[in-house]
């Protein structure tokens, strides 16, 4: 596939397609969203029961349960056995960080019974944030189907204990993720400066935006930190740049790009605003408004779930390759600024860069927070992934 940089000079995509699904979106007035107000940190944007595995050996059964039960999302992943030490520790601290998300109404941790991260212990620091839980384990339960139909059991009793209706909320309770995954030229040109208007709309009205993707801090550190406010968060901003992951050839590519482009095109996702903090991997924000780093790769799958962990209630992804999965807890908004992309996946994205505004963008965005459902969610892609530390055992 051709790539190019949005160019003016070339022919544009047919008007109807201009900004994905903005013609279809009822354009709500003012600039707040409806949301659940949970009674815990954070608004919800989506009212999830999620069903958890606490190890990969549950996570079929995972699924099935939450196949069973309206409403209810599971999170597979290949986690939770025979890690050791800051690994076991990121899986775990991930794991509660997704299920405390506001978008999780309530949350069942399955577990096998012998494994590292245990579902009794996920489930009680799930518990801790506020969250209503529940658990089982194969190994207690009497089997995978006995686990199964007990699961199904406490996920439905999850679901009715936590229905709940949309109250109106203002743009300063809206907490974004972003992730652009792949720094093409069309991305750095195009639209990640169309994200990072929408960031400083965010922002200026008083919410928070998490920016993912450590491959810009890796190649630009001094730039990066010029824009850091606190001496905290600079410290834990060099432990971001001191840190080194082994990576996927796509994210070793996405790190040659990001090197290979100018700090001020790398910076441009976030916009012209301050850097408020620095987030490791599965760890919640706690800024009150603005931006903050989250330390994690730009891999799409990773990076969501960074950005839920850390309690973002959508997250826009920019993509030059049209990468159409979504995520199980946070709704994602897909934008381009690749014409061809666009193109030939424009029922997979949302928003096409090109010829898109930051507050037509942001009126899709607020579309998305009011429930309107993204690409993704219509067609009910979603990946989910935890980035390692280290091998596991």
């Amino acid at each position: 596939m051709t790539r190019d940089t949005g160019s003016e000079a070339e022919a544009e995509p047919e008007a109807e397609a201009m900004t994905g699904n903005t013609a279809e979106i009822d354009h709500d007035a003012g600039t707040g969203f409806t949301a659940y107000d949970r009674d815990r940190d954070g608004i919800g944007v989506r009212n999830r029961v999620l069903v958890v595995p606490s190890v990969i050996c549950s996570h079929t059964v995972a699924d099935r349960i939450a196949s069973e039960v309206p409403g209810a999302v599971s999170t597979p992943h290949d986690h939770g056995c025979g890690q050791l030490g800051d690994d076991s520790e990121r899986t775990e601290r991930t794991l509660v960080g997704v299920a405390a998300n506001p978008n999780v109404a309530g949350a069942l941790a399955v577990g096998l019974g012998c494994e590292t991260v245990q579902s009794d212990r996920l489930a009680g620091e799930i518990a801790d944030r506020g969250v209503p839980v529940e658990e089982v384990a194969i190994q207690q339960a009497g089997g995978t189907d006995a686990c199964r139909e007990t699961g199904i059991d406490r996920a439905t009793n999850l679901l009715e204990r936590t229905e709940a209706e949309r109250s109106r909320v203002g743009l300063e309770a809206a907490t974004i993720g972003v992730v652009s995954s792949d720094c093409q030229p069309s991305s750095l040109e195009t639209a990640d400066p169309l994200v990072g208007g929408v960031v400083e709309r965010i922002v200026d009205a008083g919410g928070r935006a998490l920016i993912a993707g450590n491959e810009r801090v890796h190649a630009h550190a001094d730039a990066v930190r010029e824009r850091v406010t606190t001496a905290d968060a600079q410290e834990r901003l060099d432990g971001v740049t001191d840190r080194a992951y082994d990576s996927p050839a796509a994210v070793t590519a996405t790190r040659k790009r990001a090197a290979d482009a100018t700090s001020d095109q790398v910076r441009r996702l976030w916009g012209d605003r301050p850097v408020r903090d620095v987030l490791e991997y599965g760890q919640w924000a706690t800024h009150d408004a603005g931006v903050a780093l989250v330390d994690t790769p730009s891999a799409f799958d990773e990076a969501a779930t960074a950005l839920a962990a850390a309690g973002a209630q959508v997250v826009i992804h920019v993509t030059a390759d049209g990468i159409p999965a979504g995520h199980p807890i946070v709704p994602v908004l897909k934008v381009t600024g690749d014409r061809t992309t666009y193109a030939a996946l424009r029922d997979d994205l949302d928003a096409f860069a090109g010829t898109t505004t930051p507050d037509e963008l942001l009126t899709t965005l607020r579309a998305v927070l009011n429930g309107e459902p993204t690409s993704s969610e219509r067609h009910g892609v979603t990946s989910f992934a935890i980035t390692r530390v280290g091998p596991s055992i």
